[in-house]
């Protein structure tokens, strides 16, 4: 029987992706829901190729548009978060991808967890927001999240087979982007090309930003923490340029279990999706002799200060982490759009963080109103850098 798969984000990097395995296995995989931002020249695209029964964009405005370019197709158009949210919880979905970047992921997981669907999590920042939440959610609904990152899902694959109770740390590997070896003071002079040039990775606009700055491993590790039901101190980040080895678990008797393989996000996808089951690929192998050597260090977190923020956030609990994510997300924003230069990103989180009045991070309301406040203040944030 097919798996019919609901994918939250189909028009980004890992929706593209994860439709590459759908075509790939027609036999197995089946979309029967897609959704997008306001990408609807994509997502039209995907309907004439996929056929899903239902879609949905974010923006009113291009989900209007598409629904005019496909009337002559069998495809039911909706918009806004709750057209979303009816994607999610489509009655015939068996596993829903949740792909779609940033917060705006948050709402259609939760709704198709309490939908009792299967999770492939790629969408960090739901866990980063509400992962006390969303945990308590999936125990509720007896359902399960499977790591899509590829470094949640190397962890994932480590700890298959052995006891939680032998676990001794985590370990997140992290490439460093592309500025790893840059002076601290050369940082006001990064361009957004620059800063979006990855060496290894080709991903979206806003995740190369926090490749550039290691928020994505400070995000990463707030994931990791509700995952795998690690506290945020026996979880360590190394920087290891090759992005071979994509993560490791280390265990009480001093072994270490990795998972290596080529940078290619379909690798982890198609673990989440044909779980515990695996899916012949056809990948290039992994050639370690042409690679040579691995190489590690461990970040310099004076240059790194997002890293320090995220652990900072994890410690302090409640809404800190919404916060993190938020103004994260507006600083990244605005240096893209050259309102600020990219050593000013840490800045504006640093100080969104330390006007925060936390509350609970375990009810929806608190979490969405504290994501609300830190867009607020990070963008007047933002106006006194452009000001000053």
């Amino acid at each position: 029987m097919r798996k019919n798969i609901i994918l939250l984000g189909s028009t980004g990097s890992i929706g593209c992706n994860t439709l590459d395995i759908v075509k790939k296995f027609p036999d197995q995989f089946q979309a029967v829901g897609l959704t997008g931002g306001s990408n609807g020249d994509k997502l039209k695209e995907q309907i004439e190729v996929f056929k899903p029964r239902v879609v949905a964009l974010l923006d009113h405005g291009a989900a209007h548009r598409l629904q005019g370019e496909c009337r002559h197709l069998p495809v039911e158009i909706l918009s806004g978060i709750e057209g979303l949210k009816a994607v999610a919880t489509l009655s015939e979905g068996h596993i829903v991808v949740s792909a779609i970047v940033g917060a705006a992921g948050l709402v259609p997981t939760l709704s198709a967890i309490r939908s009792k669907k299967e999770i492939a999590l790629a969408n960090k920042e739901t866990m980063v927001m509400a992962g006390e939440l969303v945990n308590k959610e999936v125990r509720e609904h007896q359902t399960r999240l499977l790591p899509v990152d590829s470094e949640h899902s190397a962890i994932f694959q480590s700890l298959e087979g052995h006891r939680k109770e032998d676990l001794s740390k985590l370990i997140l590997t992290a490439s460093g982007g592309p500025l790893w070896d840059l002076p601290k003071a050369a940082q006001e002079n990064v361009t957004p090309e620059e800063a979006l040039n990855h060496p290894n990775w080709k991903m979206g606009a806003k995740i190369s930003i926090d490749s550039a700055t290691m928020m994505n491993k400070g995000l990463e590790m707030i994931e990791a923490r509700w995952l795998f039901d690690v506290i945020a101190e026996k979880i360590e980040i190394l920087i290891h340029r090759q992005s071979v080895i994509h993560s490791m678990v280390e265990f009480i008797d001093g072994s270490v279990i990795a998972q290596l393989g080529i940078p290619d996000m379909r690798g982890p996808i198609a673990y989440a999706l044909n779980y515990p089951k695996r899916l012949p690929l056809k990948l290039p192998s992994l050639d370690l002799s042409k690679i040579g050597n691995l190489t590690f260090f461990k970040p310099d977190l004076e240059r790194f200060p997002c890293i320090s923020l995220a652990y900072e956030a994890m410690d302090s609990g409640g809404t800190f982490p919404t916060v993190l994510n938020a103004s994260n997300e507006e600083a990244v924003g605005a240096f893209l759009e050259r309102k600020i230069p990219f050593s000013k990103i840490s800045a504006v989180i640093q100080q969104t963080l330390g006007a925060h009045n936390p509350k609970s991070g375990t009810n929806l309301d608190d979490i969405l109103m504290a994501d609300q406040w830190a867009r607020e203040e990070a963008r007047r944030t933002v106006k006194s850098h452009i000001c000053h």
